[in-house]
């Protein structure tokens, strides 16, 4: 299971190794990704053990026009996956055919040198030749809320990579495993997405119904996904719109904004006119996407 890193105690390219990974594995191949954890470790290593034991050779690759969603939004609990695709440059002496050949695209969170977090998808990307030396790439990168991968500051901003190995018949469960036989490189800044925390917007117009002149009092409430006890609090000091529809048309005016409160209620006052729908909306912010309420008819009789 993937949790997310405590990277204080780890600094520089280290911090690389330091983040869990899935136990992924290529289709048909016994290799997975904790022996490319292995095998990134070794590469990222400048002292210590893992460098006395070697490090693995500069894979012969390169990767370019990553594309990804825009934002990916996250509630609670349910598992999010979102599908990207980049393109794999690779040199002559690379097989990205071998059963033992694993790319990966990632997600990361803050510096690509010591990344605060990462994610990663369920399975190695599927790459498809589309020349003797390009291949376009297509994997996910999946997201489970309630393992505790996030926390809130997460929210925002993260940065795409991708890595490969080639195993080149290495198996690193064997007894006598050359590190130096295996190639790896990773490449960081390929493109940007948002991850957000999903939001709610609910809306109540009362009384229903209500004679024309009088007042009407429109309540509701924006909240958002808290990653760190998976429930939904209250988003506050946001602006949001409230919006009137008549009966008879399809367009929303806004009537007013407001702004929500200490635990992101919303309350606001108008003259009954004519029958029609109220809703309040939400524009959305870095961290938080748009969100808007279905309108709730008022009979004004």
């Amino acid at each position: 299971m993937r949790i997310r890193a405590t990277v204080a105690a780890v600094s520089g390219a280290l911090a690389l190794s330091a983040l869990a990974v899935p136990a992924a594995q290529a289709d048909g191949s016994s290799v997975d990704r904790a022996d490319v954890a292995k095998v990134r470790r070794a590469a990222v290593a400048a002292t210590g053990r893992a460098a006395a034991e070697g490090r693995p050779y500069a894979l012969n690759v390169s990767f370019s026009n990553f594309t990804i969603a825009k934002a990916v939004k996250v509630g609670t609990t349910n598992h999010v996956s979102t599908t990207v695709s980049y393109t794999l440059t690779h040199g002559a002496d690379v097989d990205i055919k071998a059963r033992d050949f694993l790319t990966d695209p990632i997600l990361y969170k803050g510096s690509f040198a010591a990344p605060e977090n990462r994610l990663y998808g369920n399975k190695p990307a599927t790459c498809t030749a589309t020349s003797t030396t390009t291949a376009t790439c297509k994997g996910t990168i999946d997201v489970y809320p309630a393992a505790s991968e996030l926390i809130n500051s997460d929210a925002g901003s993260w940065k795409a990579s991708a890595e490969a190995t080639a195993f080149n018949g290495e198996d690193p469960d064997d007894e006598v495993f050359d590190i130096t036989k295996v190639g790896y490189k990773s490449q960081g800044g390929l493109g940007t997405t948002l991850l957000q925390r999903y939001s709610k917007q609910t809306v109540n117009a009362s009384p229903e119904p209500v004679k024309k002149g009088k007042t009407i009092t429109v309540t509701g409430k924006l909240s958002r996904a808290n990653w760190e006890d998976n429930k939904y609090h209250g988003y506050t000091a946001q602006p949001v719109k409230l919006q009137f529809r008549k009966k008879d048309s399809s367009t929303y005016t806004t009537v007013k904004t407001v702004t929500t409160n200490g635990t992101g209620e919303l309350k606001a006052t108008v003259t009954a006119t004519v029958d029609g729908y109220f809703r309040y909306t939400f524009a959305g912010t870095s961290t938080t996407p748009a969100a808007t309420a279905a309108g709730d008819y008022v009979d004004v009789r």
